[in-house]
Formats: structure tokens, C-alpha cells, sequence
């Protein structure tokens, strides 16, 4: 049996009884079809159905201004951006964007045109280097963006990250790296791996859906809650049913659990925009963008209606903060009206997560209550869809 404490993203308890309905309709009901999700889900990006869009799926190298070149292609292309979900990690760049046919609203079919668009947009990918790495498809059927996101950064090895950067990333981010560990367990026959780190909401998605795409399966897991920190604890075996015992596995599972736990920290200022929607809109946006110097780490697309509801992060194109003479320009140019600049609180103040683990260790084990685990609090679980039951 799964317990789970949960509250809306503001803490406050949960009171949507559409989003209620969602949890029971994909968690509790077996029978549940897949119209069913697409309509619960339908307005924003996640899970989605390609039947009214079509998705594309682009990664390789990040650069300067890229997310500005793809939508200056498919605005070329007489495509009207629905919905993107952009994440950038160590230098690499994966995105999901779902568009429409300019003239009929409906999803691209025209093979000769689906042709055209991934040569242009794989040009745009490689840049100068026609030996880079890219890929560009386009996915059918249901997809789960986010989970899509995380594989796809893991098939292009994000977790990979040169000697001459990891003593520098090591340097700047000791105090909000994840702390991971791995264990083999002999008695029990399970390899256990610990994570501990700063908490955010969909911690547990990040990690659980990593371990599952490195095909471990999950036959016990906890997580612990207090403040603002989160740990986890793993138990687990590889489909063949063998622990980890190479020390080259380990040292693999410990890098991708740390890039899946990296990937959905922002990077930069977050800037708002709500405006009403037209075609070539993220394609003007993200111009703007560029002519001004700025890089986008991250952004998320929707639109809601006739209205486009867009979120960026952006730092310069050196990843240093956005000086705020560029963005009031920036705000100029675009519209004060509809662009905002959001403060967040920046990662890393407070307590870093290497001396909440140096407390534990010191206090002989897991803190019962030490660990926070964002929207969630404390809770077991081995039975969740990705997860294994066993006695």
C-alpha cells in the first residue's frame, strides 16, 4: 500500500477537484482510456496527445540563441507553435514543441513538408559543424513531456560533463549539489542508493522515471520530510535481477540521478509573458531575445484559449546575471504590459546539502524528520506503477 501527504504547489491543501479527479482517474482506475487523460490534461504542456498537433522532439548542443532559430524556422514553415518545453543542461538542449498547420489549425500530415521541416531544423541543430550530434524526430501517440524530456537528455549523455568543467561546477556548487550514495545491500540481495539535496516540487518524478529509463527496477523506496531539504532511499535491482557491483555502474547511476535532479533547476532571470496569441509569436519573442544578448536555459510554452502564457529563463550569453538596464530595454521593445520580470530566490542560500548529510551521518543514520520532500511529506511507497512490489 502507497501513502502519499500531498498539498497544492502553495503548501495549502488540496482543494481542485478536477486535479482530485486526475489523481483518482490515473492512479485508482485501471480502466481509465487514454481520451479520458488527454481531455484532464489538455490545456497545458505534459501530457498530450498528438492527435491534435504535431510533436517534435530536438536535442544536441545548446548554443546562444538557438530556441530563436527553431521557431524562425517553423514560423518559416507556416507552423503556429501550440505548446514547448525547453530544458538546458551542461551544455545541451532538449526540447518537445507541439505545433499546428498555420492555415487549418490542424496537425502537420504533408510528408513532404514533415521532410523538409526536420533537414531545416537539423541544419539549424548542427549550426557550423556538420558533424555534430542532433536529433530531431517526431513522437505519436501519448506524450509525457516532462518523462520525455528526461530521456531524451539521457540519451544524449547531458551527465557527461568534461574534466575541464567538473572542478569548476564542483567549486560553484558545493553547496547545492545533490549528495548520492550507493550500497549494496548482501542480506537482502538489493543495491540501496541514498539521495539528499535541496527540495523542489517533482523531485520524486525526476529521480524515480531515471532509474526506471536506466532500466533498475524499484522494489522498496522512502522518503523523508523537514524544511527545506529532501531523502530518498532506494532499493533496487537491474531488470536481470542483479545488484550493482561494478564500480563503473555505480559511479553512472550516481552522475544520472545528478543530472536528472539538475535539470529542472532554472537557471537565470524568470521572465512572464501573457499577451494573446498569434503565429510567429515565440518566434519574435526569442528574437528580441538574442538581439539583446541573452541566452534562454529554460522555457515553458502554452497557451491557455487565445492566450499565450509563456515562461523564460534567461541569463547572458557568458550564463552570468542579466544586468537590469538590457531588461528594462527588453521590456521596452516587447511590451512592460505583457512581459514580467519574477524574483526568485536563488539556489544555494541557506544551508547547503553536503552539511545536512555531514549532520546526519554524525547523528548515526537517516533523520526521521530532517528531510523535506517538497509538496510531499513523508511517505512509503512500492507499488506506484514504476515500482515493485515484493515481500
Amino acid at each position: 500500500m502507497d501513502v502519499f501527504h500531498v498539498t497544492d504547489k502553495l503548501g495549502h491543501k488540496l482543494r481542485d477537484q478536477g486535479i482530485i479527479d486526475y489523481i483518482q482517474q490515473s492512479l485508482g482506475d485501471a480502466q481509465a482510456t487514454t481520451s479520458q487523460v488527454k481531455t484532464s490534461l489538455a490545456p497545458t504542456v505534459g501530457t498530450q496527445s498528438s492527435g491534435g498537433h504535431t510533436a517534435i522532439e530536438l536535442s544536441g548542443r545548446d548554443r546562444p540563441g538557438l530556441l530563436s532559430e527553431i521557431s524562425g524556422v517553423l514560423t518559416g514553415m507556416t507552423c503556429n507553435v501550440v505548446a514547448a518545453e525547453v530544458w538546458t543542461h551542461n551544455k545541451r538542449v532538449a526540447c518537445v514543441v507541439y505545433v499546428t498547420d498555420e492555415a487549418t489549425g490542424c496537425p502537420i500530415k504533408d510528408p513532404e513538408k514533415l521532410a523538409r521541416m526536420k533537414e531545416q531544423l537539423s541544419q539549424v541543430l548542427r549550426g557550423d559543424d556538420e558533424n555534430r550530434l542532433a536529433t530531431t524526430d517526431f513522437s505519436s501517440g501519448l506524450t509525457h513531456t516532462e518523462r520525455r524530456l528526461h530521456q531524451m537528455m539521457l540519451a544524449d549523455r547531458d551527465y557527461d560533463v568534461p574534466s575541464s568543467t567538473s572542478s569548476i561546477n564542483a567549486v560553484l556548487d558545493a553547496r547545492i549539489r545533490p549528495v548520492i550514495s550507493l550500497r549494496n545491500c548482501l542480506e537482502k540481495g538489493y543495491s540501496v542508493v541514498s539521495v539528499q539535496c535541496k527540495d523542489r516540487p517533482k523531485l520524486l518524478f525526476d529521480t524515480v522515471c531515471t532509474l526506471t529509463d536506466m532500466e533498475y527496477v524499484v522494489f522498496h523506496a522512502s522518503a523523508r520530510a523537514d524544511g527545506p531539504y529532501a531523502y530518498q532511499e532506494y532499493y533496487i535491482r537491474h531488470m536481470d535481477g542483479c545488484t550493482l557491483d561494478l564500480d563503473a555502474e555505480q559511479e553512472r547511476v550516481v552522475k544520472c540521478l545528478e543530472a536528472a535532479i539538475e535539470r529542472r533547476v532554472s537557471e537565470g532571470l524568470r521572465l512572464e509573458l501573457c499577451t494573446r496569441d498569434r503565429v510567429g509569436l515565440l518566434s519574435d519573442v526569442t528574437r528580441v531575445f538574442r538581439e539583446k544578448g541573452l541566452s534562454v536555459t529554460r522555457a515553458d510554452v502554452s497557451t491557455r484559449g487565445d492566450r499565450a502564457v509563456n515562461v523564460f529563463y534567461v541569463t547572458d550569453t557568458s550564463g552570468k546575471a542579466v544586468s537590469m538596464k538590457v531588461v528594462e530595454a527588453l521590456r521596452l521593445e516587447i511590451g512592460q504590459a505583457i512581459l514580467e520580470v519574477k524574483e526568485e530566490v536563488k539556489e544555494g542560500r541557506g544551508e547547503g546539502a553536503a552539511e545536512v548529510a555531514a549532520e546526519v551521518a554524525a547523528a548515526g543514520g537517516m533523520s526521521r524528520s530532517r528531510f523535506s520532500f517538497g509538496n510531499l511529506s513523508e511517505r512509503f511507497f512500492h507499488g506506484l506503477g514504476l515500482v515493485k512490489s515484493y515481500s
